[in-house]
C-alpha cells in the first residue's frame, strides 16, 4: 500500500511539474480560457427597436444609452523604457576615455494613453495595436476606479487591432450593435479617454462609410464620424443611440493634432472577426497570393477596351508565391477570384485575405485583351513588419 502511495504521489508531482514548465513556456498549448464563453458573448444581438422608457427618461438625450456603454469603456496607460540622450558635452571622446559611459545616455520611462473596450465578463478587452504597440508594461483603468495589469493576447496589425486581457471581478461587457445596419446620418457617441481627462463622451453622426485609401492600415473599411475623437480616444468606443458597440475608434484627420470633426472607426464586424481568431489561435490569418497590384486608371480601362475602370493591373508578382506558381504575369488584368468581381486593389486585397489559405480559387485575367482563367491555391498572408523600430 504504501508503494501505491508513492507511485501515486510521485505520478502527481510530475505532472504538476508539467503542467507549469508548459504554462509558462508555450501557454497556446493549453486550451483557451473563456474562448467558449467569449464566443457566446460575441453572438450579435440584434438591437431593440427601442430602451423601454425609464421613470423620467427624456426624449432629448442619450443619457440611457451612454449608461449602458460607460461602464465597459476603460482607459489604457501604457509605459515602456527609452534612453534619452544627456548633454552634447557628454559625448566629448576625451571625457568618454576617463569617465566611460557613466554620462552615457540616461534611461526614463514613457508612457502613452489610450482607451478600450471590455468585451467580455472574462476579461478580454479590445484595443488599438498602436495603443500598446511595445509597451513594457500596461495598465487598465476600470470605470469603478481599480486599475488592472493587463496582458497582450494578440494583435494585428493589418487592422490596427489588439486584444487585451486582465483578470478582474465583476467586469462589464459591452452589447455588440450591427456596424452592417449603419447608415449615414446615424447617430454615434464616442466613449474614451482623450488628452488623460478621463471617460469622456462626444456625440456625432455617422458621416461616411467604406472609407479606404487613407494609408492608415492595410486593410480598411472604416466609419467616418464627427463625432469629437482627440489623442487618447483611440481604442475606445463607437456606440449607437442605444449603447451597442458598432466600431473601434481609430485615428482622425487633423492639421492641429486635435478634433476637426473627421474621425474614422474600425467596424466592430472586423473587430469581432479580429477578436474571435486571436482568442483562439492568438494570430489573425488571412489569404494571400503574393502579387503587387496597381489600380486601372480611364486611360489605362481605354487601352484594355473596357468600359469601366474596374479591375487590378498586377504590377509585379513574388517569385514562387502562389500567383507565380498559377502562372500570373506582370501586366495582368485582375477581373474576378472565384467569380466575384473586383473594382480595385482594395477589393482584391479584402476578398482574398478573407479566403482560407490552402483552399483552391480561380483568377480571372485579362491578358492582351484575352480572358485567361488561371487556377491557384491561396497561400498564407506574412505577418507584417512592426512598425516600431
Amino acid at each position: 500500500m504504501t508503494r501505491l502511495w508513492l507511485i501515486f504521489a510521485q505520478t502527481t508531482t510530475v505532472c504538476l511539474a508539467v503542467l507549469f514548465v508548459v504554462s509558462t513556456l508555450k501557454p497556446e498549448w493549453l486550451p483557451a480560457k473563456g474562448a467558449g464563453e467569449i464566443v457566446q458573448v460575441l453572438q450579435s444581438t440584434p438591437a431593440p427597436a427601442a430602451i423601454p422608457a425609464q421613470p423620467g427618461a427624456r426624449t432629448d438625450s442619450y443619457h440611457e444609452a451612454v449608461m449602458r456603454a460607460m461602464p465597459s469603456v476603460v482607459g489604457i496607460v501604457t509605459s515602456k523604457e527609452v534612453r534619452a540622450p544627456r548633454h552634447p558635452l557628454f559625448s566629448d571622446p576625451a571625457l568618454r576615455r576617463f569617465f566611460g559611459d557613466r554620462f552615457g545616455d540616461e534611461a526614463q520611462r514613457a508612457t502613452s494613453l489610450g482607451s478600450g473596450v471590455i468585451v467580455s465578463p472574462a476579461g478580454y478587452i479590445l484595443t488599438n495595436n498602436h495603443v500598446v504597440e511595445a509597451a513594457e508594461e500596461i495598465e487598465v483603468a476600470i470605470p469603478d476606479g481599480r486599475k488592472l495589469l493587463a496582458k497582450v493576447v494578440g494583435n494585428d496589425p493589418d487592422t490596427d487591432l489588439a486584444v487585451l486581457r486582465v483578470q478582474g471581478e465583476n467586469l462589464r461587457a459591452i452589447s455588440f450593435g450591427a456596424s452592417e445596419s449603419l447608415r449615414v446620418g446615424d447617430v454615434v457617441l464616442a466613449i474614451g479617454n482623450p488628452f488623460g481627462f478621463g471617460q469622456t463622451v462626444t456625440s456625432g453622426i455617422v458621416s461616411a462609410l467604406g472609407r479606404s485609401g487613407l494609408g492608415i492600415n492595410t486593410f480598411e473599411n472604416f466609419i467616418q464620424t464627427d463625432a469629437a475623437i482627440n489623442p487618447g480616444n483611440s481604442g475606445g468606443a463607437l456606440v449607437d443611440a442605444l449603447g451597442n458597440l458598432v466600431g473601434i475608434n481609430t485615428a482622425i484627420f487633423s492639421q492641429s493634432g486635435g478634433s476637426m470633426g473627421i474621425g474614422f472607426a474600425m467596424p466592430v464586424s472586423t473587430a469581432k472577426m479580429v477578436l474571435e481568431q486571436i482568442i483562439r489561435s492568438g494570430a489573425v490569418t488571412r489569404g494571400w497570393i503574393g502579387v503587387e497590384l496597381q489600380p486601372l486608371t480611364p486611360a489605362l480601362a481605354e487601352s484594355f477596351k473596357l468600359a469601366a475602370p474596374e479591375g487590378a493591373i498586377i504590377g509585379g508578382v513574388l517569385r514562387n508565391g502562389p500567383a507565380d506558381k498559377a502562372g500570373a504575369r506582370p501586366g495582368d488584368l485582375l477581373l474576378a477570384i472565384d467569380g466575384r468581381p473586383v473594382a480595385n486593389p482594395q477589393g482584391v486585397m479584402d476578398v482574398v485575405a478573407g479566403m482560407e489559405p490552402g483552399r483552391s480559387a480561380t483568377l480571372r485575367v485579362s491578358r492582351r485583351g484575352e480572358l485567361v482563367e488561371l487556377a491557384i491555391t491561396i497561400g498564407r498572408r506574412p505577418k507584417p513588419q512592426s512598425r516600431v523600430e
